[in-house]
């Protein structure tokens, strides 16, 4: 059984291990942060660069002054819940992007394919108000010419719209589970910004600038 002495000691060591004090020392202590980060847990191999992680970890941990174990971890697990963002952003356009191409594909394969009516007048041919047989051009442009793709800023909205509109009646509810993913990203990400916010674990040049735009705005009040 643990003694008091023992407990009290314990504590005392706890209350020395609060980090690095030192400016090296924290550079140090930065660099095992990136290299001892999430990156196994976060990025995937296949699709993802690992050193493109290491460069965003970085940049995320240094904007904080974590100081212990606990708020290294918290700073580490925000940069890997932001990059996850990141990939939520990437899908939801890789979901427009495939139902875009699946809808141009569609009227594409639309417009090569000719009325039945033009098809039966390119087989046995025409007659006009004279008597004459005409020549079936209407189902040759229909098949050789296709019309301008080119559209206004007022199409392009409801081409998303029509995308949206798509991706939301689909069956795995595709659209609905990816902003449920975000959501609970958010929440996870708030929480850990809240919790370093309260530690005051900002860098020091930005915790001056926040306290003299305090300031400031206080003078402004009065």
């Amino acid at each position: 059984m643990t003694s008091v002495r023992q407990i009290e000691a314990n504590l005392r060591n706890a209350l020395k291990s609060t980090g690095p004090k030192t400016e090296a020392g924290k550079q140090v202590s930065r660099c095992n942060a990136v290299r001892h980060g999430l990156t196994a847990e976060t990025v995937i191999g296949a699709l993802e660069d690992a050193e493109d992680y290491r460069a965003f970890e970085a940049a995320i941990t240094a904007d904080y002054d974590a100081q212990s174990a606990v708020e290294r971890e918290l700073v580490l697990r925000l940069a890997s819940l932001l990059w996850r963002l990141r990939r939520a952003t990437m899908m939801e356009t890789g979901l427009f992007e495939i139902q875009a191409q699946q809808l141009r594909d569609y009227r594409q394969h639309r417009q090569l394919l000719p009325d039945s009516r033009d098809i039966i007048h390119a087989v046995f041919g025409r007659t006009n108000s004279a008597g004459a047989h005409a020549a079936p051009h209407s189902a040759v442009s229909k098949m050789e010419t296709l019309p301008n793709c080119e559209k206004n800023a007022d199409a392009s909205n409801v081409e998303f719209a029509r995308c949206f509109l798509r991706l939301a009646h689909l069956p795995n509810f595709a659209l609905d589970r990816l902003s449920r993913y975000e959501s609970t990203l958010w929440r996870q990400a708030g929480r850990i910004l809240h919790a370093l916010e309260t530690l005051d674990r900002r860098k020091p040049q930005e915790r001056r600038r926040r306290a003299w735009l305090g300031a400031e705005t206080h003078v402004d009040c009065e």
